[in-house]
């Protein structure tokens, strides 16, 4: 029989376990099958929306929790309900998460296994599948940084093996070193397309080596075969105590069911799920284990006795569970961690001297890497080059290439670190080299920095630091007003300072919010701009705008080159008695000082960068007009950049950019 499968499965090697851990380890892997048995009938019941079955991959997902020490991190995926009860997360928990109660872990905003546990040391996975694994890669930095010994294991498959972030967190894992492994569950379809139209390669294993991992370290296990899966990656734990590295561990295995149950298995061959019962993990484990007298009836008996009362008793406490009732401040409140500092409303006086904007960044950033040891830095070039624009220059000679990393071209992977470095009790902080280059790591702020704290209550202490804007001659992929794109997105912070003092006051305080942030910062302010900054240790508030100038016949809301810009057009026309408002930050942004200031002038003029449509100044016009209808004298006005993408030529870009604009804009409003 085991010539049909290419791996020559189910040995059942027990090597130096005792009889009773054998039997401890086929009731681990029994517990899971017989939840997943209730579970579906609970589906059929219309008691639960969704399953996604491991059946048939069990012995995976067990093997590898029974292996993994308890305080090293796993991050599963749909089918790795074994990592859970392996783990020992309550049935009663587990259950309520699956009908959406709160007695689960996201409160009923997320479903299946879209949660983490801090306490067990399981991160679960996003429905983008790939992103954890870049998550993983932080952690594993976290235990290299901590030098304890320690990795960290992730789970990814067929279909995720074929993403963007798999490529990126095996190289950064490679280049750096990571202890990490990576257990690939080759169970020959991603939802319905085979393997064959996923990869070419013969096996997920043949990849290591394009990314310098050694044949050594990518091994390939049967996924069937509970005591080969738990001996290997045991075996694995061990090594990397001694020397930090990836290691990929391919799982050969099937998917006895489909992708999830409404899907079906139509689309299997006939007789590809018969001729993998045949090497069913768990009647294969139980027929050896009678056959060596470590298990016999009665010890079965009383398993399946002992986990169908387990079930059973989880299944009536969450049922006596309340159904969640909604309550809108709470919704709104769990968006972000309540840790968030005090800060100061303004600068504070009496210690200034003067400094280009690029250097009160850098200040900023130096401080919170002497008042956080455990902050690390991320990004393209900033290490001995100090950055393309020489923000983190001299930051290796004072804090080490550890804590001060160069990256790979790899953003989501360095984002998603990020996020792991926080998950394991570190800060991160990565530069984009230009703001335009966070497409390729959009998915991991929106998605996974954005919403973990809502789903399940874990801080993304995170900063991303985004030099942006144009002005400087570069064309349509390194002048981009990126900060709409994110506007839009519950969960995020967004800062964009417009002085020297902001810009060191807004960048402490966005170190220090243990929520993810991020921080805009012009490039064309970075050495044409010098003003005081306080030499002492400051935060200022999120949220709270300034008055850079008063007036009494109209208001101008703007942030960033914005300012300049306005106060520049005012210097020119003193005949204008005109208030300007800076936002400094647009999410939160200061709702009362706008519409004080609005009702106070009658007329306003919002004005920003980046291009009309659908950018920032559209919520604060349409929220103007909600709030203070009945004191305008005119409608809101707007001034942007073109609805084009962004120019190289020097005209083309004097043209585009909506300070070419402003003057005409504001007569036109001052005169209605």
């Amino acid at each position: 029989m085991t010539d049909n499968f290419p791996h020559n499965p189910l040995r059942f090697t027990a090597e130096n376990l005792t009889s009773e851990e054998q039997l401890d380890l086929y009731g681990k892997l029994l517990l899971p099958r017989m939840v997943e048995e209730k579970m579906m009938s609970q589906l059929r019941q219309g008691k639960i929306s969704k399953w996604f079955s491991g059946m048939g991959q069990e012995a995976i997902s067990v093997g590898v929790a029974a292996a993994m020490p308890d305080d090293k991190f796993i991050f599963p995926m749909h089918r790795n309900l074994g990592v859970f009860t392996t783990r020992n997360v309550p049935l009663d928990r587990l259950f309520s998460q699956f009908q959406g109660k709160n007695h689960g872990f996201t409160k009923g905003r997320d479903r299946s296994f879209h949660f983490g546990s801090p306490e067990h040391k399981i991160v679960g996975m996003i429905s983008h599948l790939g992103p954890q694994m870049g998550l993983a890669d932080g952690v594993a930095l976290s235990e290299k940084l901590d030098q304890n010994g320690g990795c960290s294991f992730v789970f990814t498959g067929d279909g995720g093996a074929s993403e963007g972030d798999f490529h990126e967190a095996v190289n950064v894992a490679a280049v750096w070193q990571l202890p990490v492994i990576v257990g690939i569950e080759n169970n020959a379809w991603g939802l319905s397309t085979p393997s064959e139209q996923q990869f070419r390669c013969a096996h997920f294993t043949d990849k290591a080596i394009g990314y310098g991992i050694p044949e050594e370290d990518a091994i390939q296990v049967d996924g069937n075969d509970l005591f080969d899966v738990y001996h290997k990656v045991k075996s694995c734990v061990e090594s990397l105590r001694e020397r930090p590295r990836p290691i990929i561990l391919e799982f050969k295995t099937f998917r006895i069911r489909g992708h999830e149950e409404a899907s079906g298995t139509k689309y299997y061959p006939e007789g590809l799920i018969d001729t993998w019962s045949q090497v069913d993990p768990i009647e294969r484990l139980k027929e050896h284990l009678m056959s060596t007298g470590v298990l016999d009836n009665a010890k079965e008996d009383a398993l399946r006795t002992k986990f169908k009362d387990q079930i059973e008793t989880g299944l009536k406490e969450a049922a006596a569970q309340p159904n969640i009732e909604a309550q809108t401040s709470l919704e709104i409140m769990d968006r972000f961690s309540s840790g968030a500092p005090q800060g100061l409303k303004e600068a504070p006086a009496g210690s200034d001297r003067p400094l280009r904007f690029i250097d009160a960044i850098s200040e900023g950033l130096k401080v919170s890497m002497e008042k956080h040891p455990e902050l690390v830095l991320m990004g393209q070039d900033i290490g001995p080059y100090g950055g393309v624009f020489k923000v983190t220059d001299g930051f290796v000679d004072a804090f080490g290439e550890e804590r001060v990393r160069n990256t790979p071209l790899c953003e989501s992977a360095i984002v998603g670190a990020g996020l792991g470095l926080s998950i394991a009790g570190k800060k991160a902080m990565v530069e984009m080299q230009f703001s335009d280059f966070v497409t390729c790591g959009f998915n991991q702020i929106v998605n996974n920095l954005a919403k973990i704290h809502w789903r399940w209550g874990q801080s993304a202490d995170v900063v991303v630091r985004m030099p942006t804007g144009g002005g400087v001659g570069a064309g349509p992929f390194h002048s981009q007003s990126t900060e709409a794109w994110f506007f839009h997105v519950p969960g995020l912070k967004i800062a964009y300072p417009s002085t020297p003092a902001d810009a060191k006051g807004l960048l402490r305080m966005a170190i220090d919010d243990p929520n993810p942030v991020l921080f805009f910062e012009h490039k064309n302010l970075y050495r044409s701009l010098t003003g005081p900054v306080p030499e002492e240790d400051y935060l200022l508030e999120f949220g709270v705008g300034r008055v850079v100038r008063s007036g009494e016949q109209a208001t101008i809301i703007t942030y960033g080159l914005g300012v300049q810009w306005s106060e520049q057009v005012l210097d020119a026309h003193p005949e204008w008695d005109v208030e300007v408002i800076d936002l400094r930050t647009l999410l939160p942004w200061d709702e009362d000082l706008v519409m004080t200031s609005v009702q106070k002038t009658g007329k306003a003029l919002v004005l920003h960068e980046d291009t009309m449509t659908g950018g920032v100044g559209a919520e604060i016009s349409s929220r103007i007009h909600e709030c203070c209808f009945e004191h305008l004298d005119a409608p809101v006005a707007r001034t942007a950049s073109l609805d084009t993408p962004f120019p190289f030529a020097e005209d083309l870009e004097r043209n585009f950019m909506a300070n070419a604009r402003l003057e005409s804009d504001l007569d036109a409003l001052l005169t209605r």
